[in-house]
């Protein structure tokens, strides 16, 4: 993240996105598929390449005709795409935190630290009353935290930059620096 100035809004905290170069690799039908998509290949690291299909809108089926006919096999999408100040969604993989308890992985309280309670500072407490005899589903214990898909909304382009294949979205995006992410236009 880093903070660019404008000088209608003054200083944005931004996250810099480099958008590496997006080829089409594969068009799929929905009369030969089942489903409308666009398989999209990037380049992750020099040995290894990376592809991803997105599924066209499904809800306007007049408008999947026409979005196909915009795409075509080896098409390349690329940062001239986005606007500023056009809102996007971005998705990807949180950070993976490991195993945690349930202080950091719930935001439980845990027990106060005089009155008996010497040793069961982060405990989780109960966990269920006798009647089931058992553990129902869904109770918050401690496990794995973070490593799963998140998306956040809603955010707003504040800076493109075509030829450093930068774009700067105001706020946080999901994920550790060097992971892959996806815009989507909203």
């Amino acid at each position: 993240m880093t903070t660019i100035h404008d000088v209608e809004r003054g200083a944005q905290n931004v996250t810099l996105l480099e958008c590496d170069v997006n080829t089409i690799t594969l068009l799929r039908d929905k009369e030969r598929d089942g489903y409308s998509a666009v398989q999209v290949e990037t380049s992750w690291s020099k040995r290894r390449s990376v592809r991803r299909e997105f599924r066209l809108d499904q809800d306007a089926s007049e408008n999947i005709t026409s979005e196909k006919e915009a795409f075509s096999i080896g098409m390349v999408l690329s940062v001239e795409k986005f606007v500023v100040g056009e809102r996007v969604r971005v998705s990807g993989i949180t950070k993976a935190k490991g195993f945690q308890g349930v202080v950091k992985r719930h935001g439980f309280k845990g027990a106060p630290k005089t009155h008996g309670h010497k040793h069961d500072l982060r405990a989780p407490g109960s966990i269920g009353a006798t009647t089931p005899q058992h553990v129902t589903k869904g109770m918050r214990m401690a496990g794995r935290m973070g490593g799963t898909r998140s998306t956040s909304e809603n955010l707003r382009i504040a800076y493109v930059d075509p030829e450093k294949r930068l774009i700067g979205v105001r706020g946080a995006v999901p994920g550790v620096p060097g992971s892959i992410v996806e815009i989507c236009s909203l």
